[in-house]
């Protein structure tokens, strides 16, 4: 199998925790050669998020896949030096340290760019290079509480809700492999083959996902608030329980899906409203609507309700947790996970690469590797450095 469209491609992953990390792995998945750099006492953080078994972070398996590990001190002339070595020979340079970091350590742009003036450089920070909140820490949930995802989230009478996972760096990580892209296509279409800076905040990827609020209030005054599970789009849209005690997810985005809802649960008589002809109309009936759908889904078992919807043509599907996720036979058949080998565990069941590609699907080639595990042999192979110039960088704690 090839590795992947990005064959070829060198990306330098100086990035930790989460965003920049998977902008990294989305790169590493199609085919890019990555080099995660760590620093040699103080390595990614996100080898300490989540679950381990044995010792072993399942999380850094996976956020880690596909990228060699090099231990190097940025902050030291020497090690700046090895960076700017490997830089020469890379396409790709993802970074998060705070605006003005890699500046202080003679690392910026344009010393980068005399490097390699074909360097694609995605800084990923949480409000952006400039601007009042530049110099300001940026985690995603910051991002989460600020983009209006925690304000619209939640129970009408509940307080804002935060995501039980890392949503902002996820969105985020994802667009940032986006505009790599874009960056790596518009820089083979220049005739002087010149890269350039990415500016990638935590926030704005996520202003953009939950939605045309601000236009909304630019344009009407109005500020939208919490619904808990139902839309301010459509209706009926919600979670419902059935009798075997699984909660179902309806959504009737379109309105023929909203008629087949309504005609399947005993009640076509609604379609016929003149108020029921728009998403709009029907969330100004949500109570009826709701009512109607729920107490149809309450009398019956989550499979027969599943049936009859999918017999129907109209929209459901189960609220899964991690289990489900892994037995469910379309998950699996479509490989949206899969196992893959890993010398500490053996075997480990993981998310797939993100899309399918039909002539280059890429491939996860190995797991995330210990800390350092290929300084010795980038350095040598790649910089020729020979063992006596290795011993003296590790003796200073510049490379691990």
């Amino acid at each position: 199998m090839p590795d992947g469209p990005l064959e070829g491609l060198r990306v330098l992953d100086v990035s930790t925790i989460l965003a920049g990390p998977l902008c990294a792995q989305i790169l590493g998945d199609f085919g890019a050669d990555v080099l995660k750099i760590e620093h040699p006492t103080k390595p990614d953080g996100m080898r300490g998020h989540g679950r381990s078994k044995d010792g072993h972070a399942l999380w850094w398996k996976e956020i880690s896949r596909n990228k060699r590990t090099i231990g190097l001190t940025l902050s030291e002339p020497e090690g700046a030096e090895v960076l700017l070595r490997l830089v020469e020979r890379s396409d790709v340079l993802i970074e998060n340290f705070r605006p003005g970091t890699l500046e202080k350590w003679g690392l910026g742009p344009e010393r980068l760019h005399e490097a390699n003036p074909g360097l694609v450089i995605v800084r990923v920070t949480g409000f952006g290079q400039e601007g009042p909140y530049a110099a300001r820490a940026g985690f995603g949930t910051l991002a989460e509480a600020m983009s209006g995802f925690a304000h619209l989230t939640g129970d009408p009478d509940g307080p804002p809700t935060l995501p039980a996972f890392g949503l902002a760096d996820s969105v985020c990580g994802i667009a940032a492999s986006s505009a790599a892209m874009m960056a790596l296509f518009h820089r083979e279409r220049s005739p002087d083959k010149r890269g350039q800076v990415v500016d990638m905040s935590l926030l704005e990827p996520l202003m953009t996902a939950v939605g045309p609020s601000p236009t909304v209030y630019d344009q009407l005054g109005i500020v939208e608030m919490r619904h808990g599970n139902r839309s301010t789009n459509n209706a009926p849209r919600n979670t419902y329980r059935t009798s075997d005690g699984y909660w179902l997810a309806v959504s009737t985005s379109a309105q023929t899906i909203a008629e087949r809802v309504m005609r399947l649960v005993g009640h076509p008589e609604v379609v016929e409203e003149p108020w029921f002809a728009s998403g709009r109309g029907r969330v100004e009936h949500v109570e009826l609507l709701d009512g109607l759908v729920g107490d149809w889904i309450g009398a019956r078992t989550r499979a027969e309700v599943i049936e009859a919807f999918t017999e129907a043509g109209a929209a459901v599907a189960p609220v899964y947790d991690a289990r489900d996720l892994v037995e469910d036979p379309h998950v699996r058949r479509t490989g949206m996970l899969t196992e893959v080998p890993d010398p500490d565990l053996g075997r480990l069941l993981m998310h797939n690469v993100m899309w399918r590609m039909s002539r280059t699907p890429g491939r996860i080639r190995f797991t995330g590797r210990e800390h350092g595990a290929d300084t010795d042999a980038v350095l040598a192979e790649e910089l020729g450095y020979d063992a006596a110039k290795v011993a003296a960088l590790r003796e200073k704690k510049i490379i691990s």
